[in-house]
C-alpha cells in the first residue's frame, strides 16, 4: 500500500463511528402481564406455558443454574404433559386456583399458595378438574454432573404458605419478615429441605418503609417476583456505589446474576405491605480460568 493510500485509510478509520456491541445483561426484568405464551415440554392444548426467565425466553443462555422460571395456566378440566428430568429439580407454587399434582403414579390435591419440591427422575405434571383456571409458578434448576443424586422421595411434600411461620433472618432488617419454604438437603430450617441446587426459596413480607438492604451473592443467582404491593427494586449499582433503583409493582420479575446488587424498598405505597417470592440457587463454578 502506498503512503498516500495508507494515510487516507487511517483518516477514514478515525472518522468511523464506534461499533455497538451487545453484551450479556447483569440483570433482567420482565412484567408478567406483557409476556406471551410459548411452546414447552409440559405444554398442551389446555396447559399454557408463559416463560419469564429461562426456557422459552430470548435471554435464557444468561442463566447458569436456573433452567426455567415460568407461569403455567391450566384450563378448567385441562392438563399438562408430564415430563421427566433426570438432572433437574423443580419447585411448583400455586398462584391461583385448585388442581392436582401428578407425581409418578400418584395424584395429590393442590390449592392456592401450596408449594412442593419435585426431585430429578420423577415423572410429574399438573391437572385441573375445577371450574376455574389453575395458575402455577414453575421453577426448574439444572443439577451439575458432579453432584451425586440420591433416591427420590416416594411421596411429595406439599406445604401451604399459610402454615409456614414468619420470622426475621439474622443479618437482615426487622422491617422484613421471611417464610423459608425450600432449602438444601443438608439444611434443617426450611419447610422442605430436599434440594440439590436451590439454596433458598422464600417469601418476604415488607412492612411500610421496609427494606432488605441492597446486597449481592458471589456464587448464586437470584430471582425476585413481586406478587403484592409496590416499591423500588434494586438492580445493579453505579461507579459511586449507589444502587440502581427502579419502580416496581405486582407482576414485576427480576433476575440477578451472581455478584449483581439486589434489594427492595417498600417506600412508594404508605401504609401498605409489599410481598415478594424469591429463589436463590448455586451456580456451577468452572474449573477453567477466565
Amino acid at each position: 500500500m502506498s503512503k498516500t493510500l495508507l494515510f487516507l485509510s487511517l483518516v477514514m478509520s478515525a472518522n468511523l463511528p464506534a461499533q455497538d456491541r451487545t453484551v450479556d445483561a447483569t440483570w433482567l426484568h420482565r412484567y408478567l402481564p406483557h409476556l406471551n405464551e410459548t411452546r414447552a415440554e409440559m405444554a398442551s392444548a389446555t396447559c399454557h406455558y408463559k416463560p419469564i426467565f429461562g426456557a422459552g425466553d430470548a435471554d435464557k443462555r444468561i442463566l447458569r443454574s436456573v433452567s426455567r422460571f415460568a407461569e403455567v395456566t391450566v384450563e378448567s378440566n385441562g392438563g399438562c404433559q408430564s415430563p421427566v428430568y433426570l438432572r433437574e429439580e423443580e419447585i411448583y407454587f400455586v398462584l391461583q386456583g385448585t388442581g392436582t399434582l401428578q407425581y409418578g403414579d400418584e395424584r395429590h390435591p393442590l390449592r392456592a399458595n401450596d408449594f412442593t419440591y419435585l426431585p430429578p427422575g420423577v415423572k410429574h405434571g399438573l391437572a385441573n378438574d375445577s371450574g376455574q383456571s389453575l395458575r402455577v409458578l414453575v421453577i426448574g434448576f439444572r443439577i451439575p454432573p458432579r453432584v451425586a443424586l440420591g433416591a427420590p422421595s416416594q411421596h411429595p411434600r406439599i406445604v401451604n404458605l399459610g402454615d409456614v411461620k414468619e420470622e426475621t433472618v439474622q443479618g437482615h432488617p426487622t422491617s422484613v419478615l421471611y417464610k423459608l419454604l425450600v432449602g438444601p438437603r443438608s439444611g434443617k430450617r426450611d419447610a422442605i429441605d430436599e434440594a440439590y441446587v436451590v439454596t433458598s426459596f422464600f417469601w418476604m413480607n415488607f412492612a411500610p418503609g421496609g427494606t432488605n438492604f441492597p446486597h449481592h451473592h458471589e456464587t448464586a443467582e437470584e430471582i425476585y417476583l413481586l406478587v403484592g404491593g409496590e416499591g423500588e427494586m434494586v438492580a445493579g449499582s453505579g461507579m459511586d456505589g449507589v444502587e440502581g433503583r427502579f419502580p416496581a409493582k405486582a407482576g414485576d420479575a427480576y433476575y440477578f446474576r451472581a455478584n449483581c446488587t439486589v434489594g427492595f424498598y417498600n417506600q412508594n405505597n404508605p401504609g401498605a405491605n409489599a410481598y415478594i417470592l424469591a429463589v436463590r440457587s448455586q451456580i456451577p463454578l468452572s474449573d477453567a480460568e477466565d
